[in-house]
């Protein structure tokens, strides 16, 4: 009775042993990948959920406060793309082993990762919270609204730690199959953000006749209510990992959890995932910088723009984290036939999504804007670019799945190269030549351009790839 119960909570928990499966029917694939995107589009869609409204917090506390976090927003992007992929090194391993039936040396992967990235992340920290004065005034800021930016991302560089401790342990949550677990815990991190929020930014209030405690403390509480529930978050992803998961917990007698060679391994595939990261981003920062001459209200309409269009893109990258466990487990178990069947069925189910999303959007954006901002000036303009942009949305699942694919056999070093291209050579280049003629008209037309561009790539080196794999 006691193994049949275990064998049932270790089916709740991690996904198939590939290694030790026959052939499984195209209803059998397609499951296996709707319930491992399911959970991973909920936890995406409760994370846009929480920006929307963060968005709409700060929103009415004025467009200086909307402007001061879009000001350095693409530099802590940065700084959480090399977060991720730090912990991509490591959950890429992870869903390998575990897909091949190696769940002791899966955990080695995880107790080896811990300390990699807590101590990459207490560096990242250091240096974040050195730049943060000087950061807003170098990408073009000024003012109170510089003043207020410089505050905002100073805390939120001291609670980097916490974010990597969350970021690591549900991605491993994840690779182990536990998608579902993995989804609650980042929906719990958006409802409790949206929490602390509620309390911390603005003061004590009447709301239907009830007097509502708030500490008043504006754009400050905004960053201390994302800190505050990535810390709550962070410790509940971090006892799912260590002493719920019957996969990744700790087993007695086990020793020798630290392994260079996992070290390597995930500079190797990490590496990568941090450098297209930092490439998006930096060519993100470079787009701000752009903006920022532009004005207030052109700035913030390209800070909300950037978020309604989130709700967009959520599948996508919902899809890909399950992409990247599916593929990775079948890669490790060496099942190819596998690796490319679940390759395709999520790009597909991405392409799809991303495409019904966009066209929602286009038609929804003027009210979108109208909830993030009281401001006529920025809802107008922020709608205009934002239309601009839908029109890539299917290739631009296919880039942000097909990534995740890849990821998944350990191929990230091309796919950061190819990222390096579209974003630098493509969106930079045509940003500079538009901007000065169109505004930030400009900045978006480029950026749809680029996300054709990147997304006919990305498919074109997923077929490459699959077929060496035949």
């Amino acid at each position: 009775m006691g193994t049949k119960r275990k064998r049932k909570t270790e089916g709740r928990h991690a996904a198939l042993n590939m290694a030790e499966q026959g052939l499984l029917s195209l209803r059998q694939r397609a499951a296996l990948v709707l319930r491992l995107s399911v959970p991973g589009i909920l936890a995406q869609v409760s994370e846009i959920a929480m920006e929307y409204i963060d968005a709409a917090m700060v929103g009415s506390l004025g467009a200086d406060c909307t402007a001061a976090i879009g000001l350095t927003a693409s530099t802590t992007w940065l700084i959480g793309g090399i977060l991720l992929g730090a912990a991509a090194g490591i959950n890429v391993q992870i869903a390998q082993e575990v897909g091949a039936g190696r769940n002791e040396r899966a955990r080695r992967v995880l107790h080896t990762g811990c300390l990699s990235c807590l101590i990459l992340s207490l560096v990242l920290a250091l240096i974040c919270l050195v730049l943060t004065k000087r950061l807003p005034y170098l990408l073009g800021g000024s003012g109170e609204v510089a003043r207020l930016s410089s505050v905002y991302f100073g805390i939120l560089a001291a609670g980097l730690p916490i974010q990597m401790a969350f970021y690591f342990h549900n991605g491993a949550l994840q690779s182990a199959g536990s998608m579902a677990q993995a989804g609650a815990l980042s929906a719990l991190a958006c409802v409790l953000d949206i929490v602390f929020n509620a309390l911390l930014i603005f003061p004590t209030r009447e709301i239907i006749g009830v007097e509502v405690p708030g500490a008043g403390l504006g754009l400050v509480g905004a960053a201390l209510g994302t800190v505050l529930s990535q810390l709550v978050s962070a410790v509940l992803a971090i006892l799912a990992v260590h002493a719920g998961s019957p996969v990744l917990s700790v087993h007695r007698g086990e020793r020798g959890f630290f392994d260079a060679g996992i070290l390597k391994r995930q500079v190797q595939i990490g590496g990568p995932v941090a450098l297209e990261q930092v490439i998006l981003c930096g060519a993100q920062v470079v787009t701000t910088r752009l903006a920022s001459p532009l004005g207030t209200v052109p700035l913030a309409a390209n800070s909300l723009a950037v978020t309604a269009e989130a709700v967009c893109y959520m599948p996508g990258y919902g899809i890909a984290s399950a992409a990247t466990t599916l593929v990775g487990q079948a890669f490790g178990a060496g099942r190819r036939d596998l690796v490319r069947s679940f390759s395709w069925m999520t790009v597909f189910l991405g392409m799809a999504l991303m495409t019904l999303t966009g066209g929602a959007m286009y038609v929804l954006c003027p009210y979108v804007f109208s909830f993030l901002t009281p401001d006529p000036a920025v809802q107008s303009l922020g709608a205009r670019v934002l239309r601009i942009e839908l029109l890539a949305e299917p290739l631009f699942a296919a880039s942000i799945v097909a990534a995740g694919a890849l990821r998944g056999v350990g191929d990230t070093l091309v796919p950061a190269v190819m990222t390096f291209v579209s974003m630098w050579g493509v969106r930079i280049s045509l940003s500079l030549i538009l901007t000065p003629r169109l505004g930030l008209w400009g900045i978006w037309i480029a950026m749809c351009l680029e996300l054709m561009f990147r997304g006919t790539i990305f498919l074109i080196r997923l077929h490459r790839s699959l077929r060496k794999m035949a």
